[in-house]
């Protein structure tokens, strides 16, 4: 290959490195440094630049493990230029569109419909993709409750006909009929007696019980049975209030939620419970790995608990939850393990959000442990003093271990706007975003590609395997199989 030709390959993996880097951190939301206005252009800038000259690995990276908001946004801009799609890819395209969506919660899968409605995408193939994930949701009649004006726009936008009793429920008026299916009835009745709402999902309920005058108390214990893990956990942040009337379920809770649900409590709290909340986190990092586990030999994590770690008010300590998680995480997976906190708590559990940022001395006693890995968690913000970790790499890597015999990893939680990517730590130790902790598995097998030694091939070849073991392991999708009539496209309207 050529000079130009090389350099032409480079270019072109560090953008694709950058961009995957950025799905997996950036939400669009305020940072601790950056505002969400600064991130939400950032990575709209990102998007539009990796589709424009990349289409067939932008459409890939649907499969790359990276955040739900980034798949969102990869979704409606495919949508939104099938045109464009080369006819070799558009299977492929289409696939993977269905697929991703269909994994998607529901609360962001109803907003991706939406937003096709707000933009007026309504091509054939946007109709087709809309069609097949109702078709494939196990309940439609929850979902017209729970989202009742996000699929009645979402029908009304696709000219779609739904079984049942569904139609005349979103459009032609609930007041004026009695249902036959039950929740359709439970929610008809429940605007007219009051024992009838707790039947219905929360978020449905809340307003309604607002309606019948009920004590926040009082509604709280009888909705309680229906409150998913991630109700009770918000309900738990919100109010002390509800702290005192909410039970969590530790065992199902995930474990970058149970890791900030646990720093949300106070020390206190979090010292009379100690025993309890560390068992529970050690099971859920137990549980994250049966899903995809990479066993580790003798690694090092290096966590920042500086003050930039409390995140903002969007993102309330997440830097210093995805910390807490991955020591667990880690400690479950490596052979030997040892935790380096830059203020070092009385217990992880009883860590907090303080001080300036100097991960220079914890690294320099994690490498004196000698380990095959060390695994650096932190916004990368190296501020006590300045860029300290940058010269201490140089010096490892150039004369102490020019073999490489240690690995060196930097997981960042946090997207620095006006670096399109998460702030590194020199060029030495390469970045790799993550949004939460369960993340590190596959961006661990990500990492080569981050250090620059891989060609572009070889990223190209591991994408394209993820992609086949998505499409493989997504119940419905239309792998292997001729896509249906109306998936080709028009103009938009």
């Amino acid at each position: 290959m050529d000079t130009a030709g090389a350099r032409a390959e480079q270019v072109a993996r560090e953008d694709l490195v950058m961009f995957v880097n950025a799905c997996f951190s950036c939400t669009g939301q305020r940072e601790f440094y950056n505002d969400g206005r600064g991130q939400a252009v950032s990575i709209e800038f990102l998007h539009a630049y990796i589709l424009g000259n990349y289409r067939r690995l932008y459409t890939r990276t649907l499969a790359a493990g990276i955040n739900h908001f980034n798949q969102a946004q990869i979704i409606l801009n495919l949508l939104a230029s099938g045109k464009q799609t080369p006819s070799a890819d558009r299977h492929e395209e289409g696939a993977l569109i269905a697929a991703a969506l269909r994994a998607l919660p529901p609360q962001r899968a109803y907003r991706v419909l939406d937003v096709l409605r707000e933009r007026r995408i309504n091509n054939r193939r946007s109709r087709a993709i809309v069609r097949e994930f109702l078709k494939g949701r196990a309940d439609l009649h929850f979902d017209a409750v729970k989202y009742r004006s996000k699929l009645r726009a979402a029908v009304a936008h696709g000219h779609l006909k739904l079984p049942g009793e569904l139609n005349p429920f979103l459009f032609h008026g609930w007041r004026k009929r009695v249902f036959q299916a039950p929740l359709l009835e439970t929610f008809r009745k429940a605007h007219y007696d009051a024992s009838a709402l707790f039947e219905l999902p929360y978020t449905v309920a809340e307003g309604l019980a607002a309606k019948h005058q009920l004590s926040r108390d009082v509604f709280l214990k009888k909705i309680e049975p229906r409150l998913t893990a991630g109700e009770r956990l918000r309900l738990q942040s919100s109010t002390t209030r509800a702290q005192g009337t909410i039970t969590v379920d530790l065992g199902r809770t995930p474990l970058t939620r149970l890791a900030l649900y646990v720093l949300s409590l106070p020390l206190e709290v979090r010292r009379e419970r100690l025993a309890e909340l560390n068992t529970a986190l050690e099971r859920a990092a137990v549980n994250s790995l049966r899903r995809a586990s990479v066993p580790l030999g003798r690694v090092a994590a290096v966590l920042d608990n500086s003050y930039s770690s409390s995140g903002s008010s969007e993102k309330r300590r997440r830097p210093l939850g995805v910390a807490l998680a991955a020591h667990y995480l880690l400690a479950a997976t490596a052979r030997e393990y040892r935790a380096f906190w830059m203020h070092p708590p009385e217990h992880p559990l009883l860590s907090r959000a303080r001080g300036q940022t100097d991960l220079a001395t914890p690294l320099l006693d994690a490498l004196d442990w000698m380990p095959e890995l060390v695994v650096v968690v932190s916004d990368g913000y190296d501020n006590d003093p300045p860029n300290a970790v940058a010269e201490v790499t140089r010096l490892f890597r150039t004369k102490l271990d020019p073999a490489r015999r240690t690995t060196i990893i930097h997981a960042n939680p946090v997207f620095a706007s006006e670096l399109y990517a998460p702030r590194g730590l020199g060029t030495h130790v390469p970045t790799l975003g993550v949004r939460d902790a369960e993340d590190l598995p596959t961006v661990l097998g990500f990492a080569r590609f981050a250090e620059g030694a891989s060609p572009l091939a070889e990223l190209e070849d591991y994408l394209a395997a993820r992609v086949r073991r998505m499409l493989e392991h997504t119940p419905g999708s239309r792998s292997g199989t001729e896509p249906p009539e109306e998936s080709l496209d028009e103009e938009v309207t």
